[in-house]
This record gives structure tokens, C-alpha cells and sequence, in this order.
């Protein structure tokens, strides 16, 4: 009996030390830079197209299985959204992604009030965004910040 717990260890050791190369060690995260942010003509509910520029510092491609973003506008909570629909980053290589948001207007109340209140030619905007790049990697978080000038856009 003592024989096969040992064979047993001693397989699922043999296991865990090989079935980690596929892991790809010496993975480097790669970067994200929001490089657009900006609201679109529209008549009813404000809507915005964020663009994220990624870089893969890596020597396989990496495939974007979904990314999950909420966007701040003066302080309110206005944009939540998901997306599966992504381009394949190849092996160092770059590539660009652009959201396309919709503003929730029963979150969206006081941020209208306010802009209501005061005239406005730029408003504060905080990003936060999770890149899933596979289900054993850790998620990829990007926090960013800016202002979203609304000159050229009808009032």
C-alpha cells in the first residue's frame, strides 16, 4: 500500500513540475494606454468611443479573451460594460481596441445636473479597465485619467 502512495506522490510532483512550462515562463505584461476618449454626436443618450493601444512585449500572441470597463465622468459612475469582441495582439506586436459606450442615464442624473448648472468646455474623466488575457493569467488592470474637451460637439 505504502508503494503506490509513493508512486502516486511521485507522479503528481512529476505532473506539477512539467505542466507549468506551458505556462510560458518569463511572460511580461503587456501595456495599455488609453488613446482616445471622446464623446459622439448623437441625440439622445451621450455616447463614447475609448480607444486602447496595446503593446505585447511577448513571443506569442496574446489572445484577449474579454475586457471589463466602468468609466467615471466628474465624479459619477456613467459607463459599465464588457466586450468579447477582440483582435489577436501578436507576438511583439501592438494593436488597437475601441469601446463603444452608452452612457446609463438613471446613473448618469447628477453628472447632467451638474453640467446643467455650470458650462463647461472639458469635464474630468477616470477610466478603469480589466483585460482578460487567459484563464492562468491574472487579469491586467489599467486606471487612467483625463478631461474630454466637448468643443465641436452640438449642445
Amino acid at each position: 500500500m505504502f508503494r503506490y502512495v509513493k508512486v502516486i506522490v511521485c507522479l503528481t510532483l512529476f505532473v506539477s513540475m512539467f505542466g507549468c512550462t506551458g505556462l510560458e515562463p518569463g511572460f511580461e505584461t503587456p501595456t495599455v494606454g488609453v488613446s482616445s476618449f471622446r464623446i459622439l454626436p448623437s441625440t439622445g443618450v451621450p455616447q463614447f468611443e475609448i480607444g486602447l493601444h496595446i503593446v505585447n512585449p511577448n513571443r506569442s500572441a496574446l489572445k484577449l479573451a474579454g475586457i471589463v470597463y466602468s468609466v467615471t465622468l466628474e465624479g459619477h459612475k456613467v459607463l459599465t460594460g464588457v466586450t468579447n469582441d477582440l483582435p489577436v495582439i501578436a507576438a511583439y506586436g501592438e494593436g488597437d481596441v475601441v469601446l463603444l459606450a452608452t452612457a446609463d442615464l438613471l446613473n448618469s442624473l447628477g453628472l447632467f445636473a451638474s453640467l446643467m448648472q455650470t458650462r463647461q468646455d472639458a469635464f474630468a474623466y477616470e477610466l478603469e479597465a480589466k483585460l482578460d488575457i487567459g484563464s492562468f493569467r491574472p487579469r491586467i488592470h489599467v486606471m487612467e485619467k483625463g478631461e474630454i474637451s466637448l468643443q465641436g460637439v452640438a449642445r
